[in-house]
């Protein structure tokens, strides 16, 4: 299938016709600030650059100081995260904010942009995240830099309530604009659905590490043979022994290639 994202520069960057992306978050000090073996989140890259990966997610400041290291390694895209919200684990008080801007996106040189998209917040704090994204996709056209959307429920429970409703605000991120829709894996039924009624890339998030690494491959395999263009997967790869977490990505980036079909 051909439409306006095939000669997309940027687009081809972060999601390749070859494989599904395997993109390594490692903007959670965003949120979350000193996590658990991401204290040094450059370390971290450079254990990874190596890997058979294609790119990382980030933070301005982690650009800023890994611009060598990556100028190294220009085949790996990079995605910007351009927003916060604090504190997580209070959604009904807290809000988000924009940290980054398009125009520092294209200073910076980033593939793609990304930002949440919380939904059980308050109404008022609802039109203020419409509000960002609009005006952030609006911009990002603008440079033909894609706009990735992340729908999600702070600090729920993944019920079957949750995921149905993340769903649902996947929808609402389409309709906003995005490029790219990143979704905690919502099972394969749930992904092939929401794959076929958007028609537009979905990439499937890791989450928190639990479980044994058996677990997480297989819902990676899952989720790409339903229709998936991609996995960010971190705390799942990198909070787990050196050793283990390089076997894991190399059969996650087997899968990316074995299980892959493209849709766009």
């Amino acid at each position: 299938m051909a439409n306006r994202y095939s000669t997309n520069y940027r687009m081809n960057r972060v999601l390749r016709d070859d494989r599904a992306a395997l993109v390594i978050p490692i903007d959670h000090g965003l949120v979350w600030g000193r996590v658990e073996a991401l204290e040094a989140p450059v370390k971290v890259m450079r254990r990874y650059i190596g890997e058979d990966i294609t790119g990382f997610m980030v933070s301005s400041g982690i650009v800023k100081q890994s611009e060598v290291d990556l100028a190294r390694a220009s085949h790996l895209a990079r995605v910007l995260a351009i927003d916060a919200f604090w504190p997580t684990h209070a959604p009904e008080t807290g809000t988000g904010c924009m940290v980054s801007t398009v125009e520092d996106a294209v200073r910076l040189g980033v593939d793609c942009i990304k930002m949440l998209m919380p939904f059980n917040v308050t109404d008022e704090e609802k039109v203020r995240y419409f509000s960002r994204v609009g005006a952030a996709v609006n911009a990002a056209s603008c440079w033909n830099i894609p706009t990735m959307l992340e729908p999600v429920f702070l600090n729920a429970p993944r019920t079957p309530e949750i995921i149905e409703a993340e769903l649902e605000v996947a929808r609402v991120c389409y309709d906003l604009g995005a490029d790219i829709i990143k979704i905690t894996f919502p099972g394969i039924d749930a992904t092939a659905k929401l794959v076929d009624e958007l028609d537009i890339p979905i990439v499937v998030a890791g989450g928190p590490k639990e479980g044994d690494a058996a677990s997480t491959v297989r819902a990676i395999r899952e989720s790409i043979q339903a229709g998936a263009q991609g996995v960010v997967v971190g705390r799942k790869i990198w909070q787990r022994d050196p050793g283990e977490a390089s076997d894991m990505i190399k059969e996650i980036a087997e899968i990316t290639r074995t299980s892959f079909t493209r849709r766009w």
